[in-house]
């Protein structure tokens, strides 16, 4: 598909009536940093530990440096076309419109769902606080500051997101540092363990590991909001090539650090583990006061933080699919420089959400979630598809772009193709997972057909 078909024109290149450029580059940085520590990292790994032991070093670090890859893949493309619409204006511009209508309208779907799980988790330890208090009430309160926010200017998200992602590396720092002195045995009050929680290593054997492995995939997700601010930056080429080429330290220091000082303090098999989370339970063993307290509250910054990036992703994934002629216009419509329609209806379907988990906690709600389960999956493959066949049109029509590379392209492509196919595969091979692989598969491919005839409507008119 010719490179014309994508109507998005770069940000920069706009007239009046576009996106503003409120983003700096401290706010990119700090995205770029805070927006690899999210609520899954926090909370969710507790399960993966609990599944794989002291293995799911090896399932954070498989799954790490798969998103490595992936992260290398879009930042080539993004430094090279930087769009709000980011893969799914790379999908289109690649493979075509069918492609970027499937893998925007997903996302978004995606997106505005995880705002209303966010809202309720955030609720759920507010209302802890503060016994007696509806958490209906604390996700309303959340919807309105965060949407407010987003409606006023895109500086206010960046700013949020910079106190909010500065508090977590923040966090997440002090956590590690007094994780390897806890280690080192120098730490007051505590004993080095050496290696006694891991003699176990594979408590579970491969299945574990699987589920360690399939757990930490879906941690990472919301990685991909960088490339989506970077459009709305005073440099958005310079600002994905610095957060991509950052991404990889950023992953294992955060991750697989944290995994490594999690199963190298505590047993693998402590229920508290699973109970209150692993960085509670890790700080608890260690004797440092209010460390529980403490915790929660930079687990509600980050569930805050990655409501506040979604309800900003969804609009400018839809304001860019309908820029493009693959929505209803009215989304498209700009207002001092922000998408107001868009970010209205992308809150409105948020707290859709939280509604139906109050109303249909096992029925529509439990369906929506198996719905969205794969997504991010499906849009890791638009991308290295997409990097795949426009790597080579690049070359060709403008090598000067190539300012961020994808290292010894095609072949890590390939591999982390490869890769994405196996996870599905052990998708399909778990019973929780598979129903959940299925339905993101309907979801998808539905858009994708309904993507193909609205491109063949637009080719006839």
């Amino acid at each position: 598909m010719p490179s014309s078909t994508t109507r998005e024109t770069p940000p920069q290149q706009r007239a009046d009536g576009s996106l503003s450029h409120g983003l700096k580059q401290r706010h990119l940085s700090m995205i770029a940093l805070g927006g690899v520590i999210g609520a899954g990292l926090f909370v969710g790994s507790g399960a993966g530990i609990a599944a794989a032991g002291p293995s799911i070093v090896i399932a954070y670090t498989l799954s790490g440096l798969l998103v490595m890859l992936v992260m290398r893949m879009l930042g080539e493309m993004s430094a090279a076309y930087p769009s709000s619409g980011s893969f799914s204006a790379h999908a289109e511009r690649a493979i075509g419109p069918w492609a970027g209508f499937a893998a925007g309208w997903s996302f978004w779907v995606l997106l505005c769902t995880a705002v209303g799980l966010e809202g309720i988790g955030a609720a759920h330890i507010v209302s802890g606080w503060l016994p007696g208090t509806p958490e209906w009430m604390w996700v309303a309160l959340f919807m309105v500051v965060f949407c407010g926010a987003n409606l006023a200017a895109v500086k206010n998200f960046g700013e949020f997101e910079f106190w909010f992602a500065a508090l977590k590396v923040g966090a997440i720092s002090l956590f590690l540092i007094l994780g390897a002195l806890a280690i080192a045995g120098v730490l007051p009050g505590t004993d080095s363990p050496g290696t006694s929680h891991l003699s176990h290593f594979f408590p579970h054997g491969s299945d574990g590991l699987i589920i360690g492995l399939l757990a930490s995939v879906f941690s990472y997700g919301g990685m991909e909001t960088v490339t989506i601010a970077a459009a709305e930056s005073e440099n958005p080429v310079k600002g994905v090539a610095s957060a991509v080429r950052t991404a990889m330290w950023r992953i294992a220091l955060f991750y697989i650090g944290s995994m490594v000082v999690v199963v190298t303090l505590i047993p693998w098999d402590s229920k508290e583990v699973v109970a209150k989370g692993p960085y509670v339970a890790t700080l608890d063993h260690l004797g440092i006061p209010g460390a529980g307290q403490l915790m929660n509250v930079v687990v509600l910054v980050a569930l805050l933080s990655a409501m506040n990036a979604n309800i900003y992703g969804s609009s400018r994934i839809a304001y860019s699919l309908v820029e493009r002629g693959q929505g209803p216009k009215a989304l498209a419509k700009l207002s001092g420089g922000v998408p107001r329609i868009a970010v209205l209806v992308s809150c409105v379907l948020g707290f859709v959400c939280v509604l139906l988990s109050y109303w249909s906690p096992n029925g529509a709600f439990k369906w929506l979630l198996n719905m969205i389960g794969a997504v991010i999956l499906v849009v890791w493959i638009f991308i290295a598809v997409s990097q795949l066949l426009l790597r080579r049109r690049i070359e060709r029509e403008a090598p000067e772009k190539l300012v961020v590379r994808m290292w010894a392209f095609p072949w890590l492509t390939w591999v982390a193709l490869a890769g994405m196919a196996a996870i599905f595969v052990l998708m399909a091979r778990e019973p929780d997972t598979r129903v959940q692989l299925y339905s993101t598969g309907v979801m998808t491919l539905a858009l994708a057909a309904v993507g193909y005839v609205w491109q063949r409507v637009r080719a006839r008119r």
